[in-house]
C-alpha cells in the first residue's frame, strides 16, 4: 500500500485564478523539522534544518546523520504499545485554518509528498504536516507495529504541535491510518481524505509480502561503492520486483549508515506485522465528519463491493475518481490531487 510511486515526484504546476497566479502571490513557506533524536527527550520546537534524507551537507552534517539514523534503529522494548516521536516536517501558514497533514503509505515517507506539500502550503495558505510513520523514513524503529499504535502516534504528536482539529490526507497504509485516527478521535479530524484506499481487504496489495521478503533477501558486501552497491542491490530485487519504477522506489530507502548501506525500515517489524497492515481493524462506530474517498480510475484498490463499509464507518462520504491515474495518485497526476483536495475543503 503506497510502495512504488516514481523516487522524484514532479513539481505541482501553480493553479490559476483569473489572470493570477495563487502561487506567486504567497511567500515561500518555511519548512519546520523535528527535533534530532538526542533532543526528542526532552520536548523542544521544532528547529530549521535540512531534511536529512535529501542531504547536502558538511562530512560532519552527514556523519551525524548516519549516527542518528543507527540510534534510531536500535530496539527498544520500552517503546512497545506506546507512541513514539516521530519525525516530521512542518510548513507554517494561517493558523485560522486548519492545517493539513499528509501521510504516506508503506514503503513510504514524508518526503514522497515534499513537492505537494510545499504547492499546497503556497496555494492555501495553510499549515502543512508530513510524517514519517513508526518503523519508517528518519522515525524511531519499534517492533511494534499496527494501525492502532500508529494512530497513537499521531493523537500523541498532533496536540504537541497545536495541529488539531485538522485535515488528514492518507494515502494507502497512511488511508487507513487515517480512518482509524478519525473513528478513535473525531475531534482531532477536521475532515477525512483516504487517497486509493478502503477498510476493506482488497487485492492490490497482495505481492507487498514478496516485496519485503526479497528485501531482506538483499546482501550487500561490505567496501562496495555506494553506485555499485545499489546496482547490485537493484539487480538481486529484480527477479522478484520486475517493475523498474517499483524497484527504484523500494531502492530510496537503502541508506549509509557507519559507512555500509541498509534499508531504513524497520523489515524485520513489516514481516512479522504485514498482514495486520494489509486489512482494517473491526470497528464499530462512525466518524460523521466530511470525508473524501479519492481513488485512481486505474487502479484496482478498491473496488466497488467495498462501498457499503465505507458508507457504515464513514456516513458523509464522497468517492472521487481521478482519470488516468494508479494507486500513486499524488505522483501520477498531482495537479488533479491538489485540485481534488482543494475542491473538497471548499
Amino acid at each position: 500500500m503506497g510502495a512504488c510511486a516514481p523516487p522524484s515526484l514532479p513539481r505541482p504546476p501553480a493553479v490559476e485564478h483569473g489572470a493570477t497566479t495563487l502561487a506567486l502571490r504567497r511567500p515561500e513557506p518555511h519548512w519546520r523539522h523535528s527535533p534530532p533524536p538526542a533532543a526528542q527527550k526532552r520536548w523542544q520546537p521544532p528547529r530549521s534544518v535540512s531534511d536529512d534524507r535529501c542531504g547536502a551537507g558538511t562530512e560532519a552534517q552527514a556523519a551525524a546523520q548516519n549516527r542518528a539514523r543507527a540510534e534510531r534503529r536500535r530496539p527498544n522494548s520500552q517503546t512497545l504499545g506506546r507512541p513514539l516521536p516521530l519525525s516530521y516536517s512542518l510548513l507554517d501558514g494561517e493558523a485560522a485554518l486548519p492545517a493539513v497533514i499528509f501521510l504516506h503509505g508503506l514503503f513510504g515517507c514524508k518526503t514522497n509528498f515534499n513537492s505537494i506539500a510545499k504547492a499546497f502550503a503556497q496555494q492555501t495558505g495553510r499549515r502543512v504536516l508530513t510524517v514519517d510513520a513508526r518503523n519508517h523514513g528518519n522515525s524511531p524503529h519499534s517492533p511494534d507495529m499496527s494501525y492502532e499504535i500508529m494512530s497513537q502516534d499521531l493523537q500523541d504528536l498532533l496536540p504537541q504541535l497545536d495541529l488539531v482539529p485538522c485535515v488528514v490526507v492518507g494515502h494507502s497504509m497512511g488511508g487507513r491510518t487515517a480512518m482509524l485516527l478519525a473513528l478513535q478521535r473525531p475531534e482531532l479530524v477536521e475532515r477525512l481524505i483516504a487517497v486509493d484506499i478502503s477498510p476493506v481487504e482488497g487485492t492490490g496489495s497482495s505481492h507487498f509480502p514478496a516485496y519485503v521478503a526479497a528485501m531482506r533477501t538483499v546482501n550487500i558486501p561490505d567496501g562496495l561503492p555506494r553506485s555499485h552497491a545499489r546496482k547490485l542491490a537493484d539487480e538481486q530485487l529484480s527477479s522478484v520486483v520486475q517493475n523498474l519504477a517499483v524497484r527504484q522506489y523500494l531502492l530510496t530507502n537503502l541508506v549509509e549508515v557507519d559507512g555500509r548501506l541498509a534499508w531504513r525500515l524497520n523489515l524485520d517489524a513489516l514481516a512479522q506485522h504485514l498482514d495486520k497492515l494489509l486489512t482494517f481493524p473491526q470497528r464499530q462506530e462512525s466518524y460523521l465528519g466530511p470525508t473524501l474517498f479519492l481513488l485512481g480510475g486505474n487502479s484496482q484498490f478498491v473496488h466497488p463491493s467495498h462501498h457499503p463499509e465505507i458508507i457504515r464507518l464513514f456516513p458523509r462520504a464522497q468517492i472521487q475518481t481521478v482519470p488516468n491515474a494508479g494507486h500513486w495518485i499524488h505522483a501520477e497526476r498531482p495537479q488533479d490531487f491538489i485540485d481534488a483536495i482543494r475542491g473538497f475543503l471548499v
